[in-house]
């Protein structure tokens, strides 16, 4: 994250001088002050312990990975080298990823190597790119596939099929076709098991030849209290993993398993945890790493998702080790929680031995934070990772080795997760050597540290590029995708959308919707539907050529906005509909569950197998729909949705082709003026904290005045974004150190040209405008949707509150 041009001044006092210097004192070797915890660890390579099977995270459960493939060289390679290549990011050593099965799984929908039963497409998708880069960047990280869903041939609808067991071989063969070993292998995600089908599934491993091992139940830890009576069951299942052992989006400070997971003697994973923002997840998931093994016995934790490389309006946008949301300006952000990973992945690898002894709570006490240790299997390297997390005040560690591990120097690496900086992260420190034949180190609260024989870490240095508008007109690349790909930036939420050569006598090649049977859902159901595009389009014409291959209907989407979380037939849009028998429909749909019809009628049947045209046109709050080139309906005036992507879809799960999706700009509005800046839902004004006119002075609602402090002066600041200037001050609305982090409060700042000083304005509906930042993608928003004057107006990602509304009232 880049920081600000120029630093903030930085003044002491001599008071203050004063207490710093205390308190560097107390740090020192025999001060008087010493730390007020000591805690003795005794790093024993003979010392008992379960092995280490790694730390991972999922592409999956949601196309959270889509957009990535679609990113430009450099930063695409960027990103992958912070997620898997060792020494530089998260230095990943599992990789989780979802078996496609046409349906929506949270953020999106995955393809299908086999839509259709027998017609095998070992190309189909990105998940096969991806295991491809991870394993070039680390030949050693370890594979494990699972499913959310399946396509609807599949069992006839039932999951817990023999079909399922084929389906899972001949995915596992398409592996094997792009050079893949799968390590391991789920059955069916958060949907409980089926004892006989797991066994069937490893009888089939071992017929096939592959030794793959099975993972169940990816849900919670009932599969082992059955493994314990059902012998075959237990032979079947090699670990045993669950979900959310350390408690769903939280802050991680105990795990569980059972007494049932542990006396199996069986493996026992986190093998789905976190669901956490990318920045403020860091603490949680360094908590869990650590307490998933003191509390429960835990060998791996695995972090939904990898990375939030997805459309801003879908759920979970901000979740993940990073965030890439952007393919077209190729801006990407690296979170603390990456950081948080690569305090362990960088100090171990899978098949090393946890060392019991060495591990625990600092002073016996879990608030004070906890230490784990690790060493290789022949003696020759060992780690220790030390969380200090809940602590409030410094401590002392001392460490002796023993048992045939090597001593000597050591080194101490470190990550400040009371730091915004990115600076702050696995930062090599100073290292420790043994007086008397014991180390010392002093822990400062609110840190991870990892002392450790090892070498080769590192912290990559790549830097992204600022966000962008993606500019109109524009035209999908459709025409330029390869059969079987997905067309860049086109992302399915529901369905499977992939490029096919064109029907009814047209050329080269045409989106087509692959599924044609209601598939084995995960998510709620909803027709299929893909959208693209920049969420800040608001006047425009989109248009795009459809032949129905069956019976049903064709839809375009406009104005795409916030998606329900898994509901994602609840999405916020327009949408023109027509059917095979002529009768069309132009409709609102919400996400709150209501769908609106504004305009319907007829024209002459178009049947199936020929194309047509259909066209939505929004200005201001006019709607207009036209189908092969006639407008249908007349004018609707409709105000609830000022901006959006567009989108393709079907009713029913029906083949249809798309072509020439093309959007074509509205008349620009410029927004440069004085306003006050009202907010939606209190109807309350920005407004600079007690007429502040210095740096850093706080932004927050209060009740309209007329004070110059509730003046904010809009100018083009490039690219279609805005700086927003403070009458009273002169002073820009900022992101305090372009800071990355949800809840940051916004200030004044001396204007500096920075990314976080400048706005992306778009309507929102309804007469009102977002304020999101170009440093982060996050939204001006009143903390928590409070109605109270003095609430403080911070950054917060996309949620669709009216608290990260406003209404702009021109001044004078």
């Amino acid at each position: 994250m880049p920081s600000r041009h120029r630093p903030r001044p930085f003044r002491l006092g001599s008071a203050l001088l004063a207490l710093l210097l205390a308190l560097l004192l107390a740090q020192l070797p025999g001060s008087a002050r010493a730390a007020t915890t000591t805690t003795a660890v005794t790093v024993d390579g003979t010392a008992t312990g379960r092995t280490f099977d790694g730390v991972g995270a999922i592409s999956g459960g949601g196309g959270n990975s889509r957009l990535l493939a679609d990113y430009p060289e450099p930063q695409r390679s960027q990103i992958l080298d912070y997620l898997f290549k060792p020494g530089y990011g998260a230095a990943l050593q599992i990789l989780k990823v979802e078996i496609g099965g046409d349906t929506n799984s949270t953020d999106g929908s995955e393809l299908s190597h086999e839509h259709t039963r027998g017609v095998v497409d070992c190309n189909a998708g990105y998940e096969w790119w991806l295991m491809e880069q991870a394993k070039a960047r680390n030949p050693g990280i370890k594979v494990y596939g699972l499913a959310w869903g399946a396509p609807g041939w599949v069992g006839g609808g039932n999951f817990w099929s023999q079909d399922m067991v084929d389906y899972l071989i001949s995915w596992l063969g398409c592996a094997k076709s792009h050079g893949l070993t799968i390590d391991y292998l789920g059955g069916w995600n958060e949907r409980g098991f089926n004892a006989g089908w797991y066994e069937n599934l490893h009888a089939a491993l071992a017929a096939n030849g592959y030794a793959t091992k099975v993972v169940g139940a990816d849900s919670d830890w009932s599969i082992a209290t059955s493994m314990r009576s059902d012998s075959a069951l237990n032979s079947a299942v090699d670990v045993i993993g669950a979900h959310y052992p350390c408690s769903y989006m939280s802050a991680m400070t105990t795990c569980s398993s059972s007494a049932d997971a542990q006396a199996t003697g069986k493996q026992l994973w986190a093998s789905e945890n976190g669901s956490e923002d990318f920045d403020t997840g860091g603490a949680p998931i360094a908590r869990a790493i650590n307490r998933g093994y003191l509390d429960a016995k835990m060998s791996a934790f695995i972090n939904w998702p990898l990375v939030a490389s997805i459309y801003q309006n879908l759920p979970y946008n901000t979740m993940g080790l990073m965030t890439a949301t952007q393919p077209w300006s190729g801006h990407y952000q690296v979170g603390q929680s990456l950081w948080a990973v690569a305090q362990t992945t960088q100090f171990t690898a899978p098949g090393w031995q946890y060392l019991d002894s060495g591990s625990g709570y600092l002073g016996g006490n879990r608030a004070n934070g906890s230490y784990v240790s690790y060493r290789s299997p022949d003696k020759s390297a060992w780690s220790t990772v030390v969380e200090t997390l809940d602590a409030t005040a410094a401590q002392t560690v001392t460490f002796q080795v023993k048992g045939g591990l090597p001593g000597g120097a050591l080194h101490v690496w470190s990550s400040d997760f009371g730091s915004t900086n990115q600076g702050s992260y696995l930062v090599k420190g100073t290292d420790l050597t043994a007086s008397g034949g014991v180390y010392t180190l002093t822990l400062q609260p609110n840190h991870v540290y990892t002392v450790t024989t090892t070498t080769g870490q590192g912290a990559g240095t790549a830097v992204s590029p600022s966000r962008s508008v993606l500019p109109l007109p524009y035209s999908a690349p459709i025409a330029a995708t390869a059969t079987g790909t997905e067309v860049p930036y086109l992302s399915a939420i529901n369905g499977a959308f992939q490029a096919e050569p064109c029907a009814g006598g047209r050329s080269g090649s045409c989106v087509q919707q692959m599924a044609t049977t209601a598939p084995i859902a995960w998510d709620n159901a909803s027709d299929p539907y893909a959208v693209t595009g920049d969420l800040s389009w608001s006047d425009y014409t989109v248009s795009v050529d459809t032949l129905l291959q069956q019976s049903g209907s064709a839809v375009l989407l406009g104005r795409v906005g916030l998606q329900k979380g898994f509901s994602p037939a609840d999405v916020d849009a327009y949408q023109l509909k027509l059917s095979d028998t002529g009768a069309w429909s132009l409709a609102r749909n919400s996400s709150g569950g209501t769908l609106t019809t504004l305009a319907s009628g007829s024209v002459t049947a178009p049947g199936t197998g020929s194309w047509h045209n259909l066209a939505l046109t929004f200005a201001g709050s006019t709607v207009t729909a036209a189908i092969d080139g006639t407008r249908v309906g007349g004018a609707v005036t409709d105000a609830n949705y000022g901006s959006g992507q567009i989108g393709v879809g079907t009713s029913g799960w029906i083949g249809a082709q798309f072509a020439n999706l093309n959007v074509t700009p509205g008349a620009a509005t410029d927004l440069s003026g004085t306003y006050v800046l009202v907010d939606a839902n209190s109807g309350q004004a920005m407004d600079a904290k007690g007429q502040g006119t210095t740096d850093g002075t706080p932004i927050i609602q209060w009740g309209r005045n007329g004070g110059a402090n509730q003046e904010w002066t809009l100018a083009p600041a490039g690219g279609g974004y805005y700086t927003v200037t403070g009458v009273g001050s002169g002073k820009a609305l900022d992101v305090p150190n372009a800071s990355s982090v949800e809840a940051t409060g916004l200030e004044l700042w001396t204007a500096n040209g920075g990314t976080n000083q400048q706005w992306l304005i778009a309507p929102a509906g309804n007469g009102n405008y977002t304020l999101e930042s170009r440093s982060d993608a996050e939204l001006a928003d009143v903390n928590g949707g409070s109605l109270t004057a003095g609430a403080t107006v911070l950054q917060w990602p996309l949620n669709g509150g009216t608290n990260q509304q406003w209404q702009l009232v021109k001044v004078g």
